[in-house]
């Protein structure tokens, strides 16, 4: 018989405590760390053609060149969210451009980031990791140029993203304006299909719906940045809806309503909350910013659970004039988008509010 058939099949989840941006920090305990960060608030004035830094919480860094010319810096990794290895590639790779196209740019080249147990999981499997990375970039168009790898405890994969954008089109979060309309590029979903995976309780069709979504390059970000009317832009990942639109409306000193019937999710994500699969990110991020939020009466908690589900590779959420809004659905249609749904609007205030 052939010894291949008794061994059991590797499941890269296996080796890793988290999974995909659920691994990131929670925002609260991130914000504390980075709260002494002596050269946060002088980064503007010493280095003027620093366009974009840290200060509030933009998914790139944006360094002019001249006046036409800006490059977009970024990097993304994280601990296997499914099983597949070459998946698994694809998966990391996309969600690590996507910074690049949130910030309304165009990736150029990557660099891959590597960690992985040596010794614990076969070369093969690693090649086929990469595999899928390279599979990404070069959809993409662009090369992964270089990179660097370490023998580490939990696999670990991303890429280190380098674009271009227009200084004038770059969207960052502090652009958004009173009564701009936000529209969602991708359905809501991916933390919870992640913890139904983990049990063997998602099906065929919903594992291969995550897949679709999560290995689709947010390729419409630069064509909506040329859009005039589009004030700020942002990619949800593992924060969760609720912590990068608060991201948007900290740094635009607005507040924002959404309505939490227009959200788009992925099939069955509703029953699976219902049922439990909500993973230890979604409350991490509730006990960080949920002070933040006002929920209306009767939202129960796996509803909450969905507002705050940390996304892998999730949409762009546009901040837009309310002229503009056809246009934008228009692109992400033509993008391939076709659950792009508008969820809510910015409005005076400070607080973020949902209805049902």
């Amino acid at each position: 018989m052939n010894d291949t058939l008794l061994t059991p099949p590797i499941r890269l989840t296996q080796f890793s405590h988290g999974g995909g941006c659920g691994c990131k920090i929670a925002p609260s305990v991130l914000r504390d760390i980075l709260s002494d960060t002596p050269f946060a608030s002088h980064l503007a004035a010493a280095y003027p053609d620093l366009l974009v830094g840290i200060e509030h919480g933009d998914d790139a860094a944006v360094y002019r060149l001249n006046d036409e010319q800006a490059i977009v810096a970024t990097t993304d990794f994280f601990m296997p969210i499914v099983d597949d290895p070459y998946e698994f590639g694809r998966i990391a790779a996309t969600n690590a451009l996507s910074d690049v196209y949130a910030m309304g740019g165009r990736p150029l080249f990557a660099l891959a980031i590597v960690g992985m147990p040596i010794g614990k999981l076969p070369n093969s499997v690693i090649r086929q990791i990469l595999a899928g990375g390279e599979a990404v970039c070069k959809q993409a168009g662009i090369p992964i140029a270089g990179g660097h790898s370490i023998d580490a405890p939990e696999p670990i994969y991303g890429l280190v993203g380098i674009g271009v954008v227009d200084p004038r089109r770059v969207k960052q979060n502090s652009g958004g304006r009173t009564g701009d309309h936000l529209i969602l590029g991708k359905p809501l979903g991916v933390g919870i299909y992640s913890a139904a995976l983990k049990k063997d309780l998602l099906s065929a069709d919903q594992y291969a719906a995550m897949i679709k979504a999560t290995t689709q390059l947010n390729t419409a970000g630069a064509d909506l940045a040329a859009i005039d009317g589009v004030h700020a832009m942002t990619d949800i990942t593992g924060f969760g809806l609720l912590g990068h639109l608060l991201e948007i409306t900290r740094a635009s000193a607005l507040a924002a309503h959404v309505e939490l019937a227009h959200l788009p999710l992925f099939p069955g994500v509703g029953e699976l909350a219902q049922s439990g699969h909500i993973t230890g990110a979604s409350e991490r991020n509730w006990a960080s910013y949920g002070s933040e939020v006002h929920l209306a009466d009767g939202i129960a908690d796996w509803q909450r659970a969905l507002l705050t589900d940390p996304q892998t590779s999730g949409g762009l959420l546009v901040s837009c004039a309310p002229e503009s809004r056809e246009a934008v659905l228009e692109i992400f249609h033509r993008h391939g988008f076709m659950q792009a749904a508008e969820i809510g609007r910015l409005d005076a205030g400070s607080q973020v509010s949902i209805g049902l």
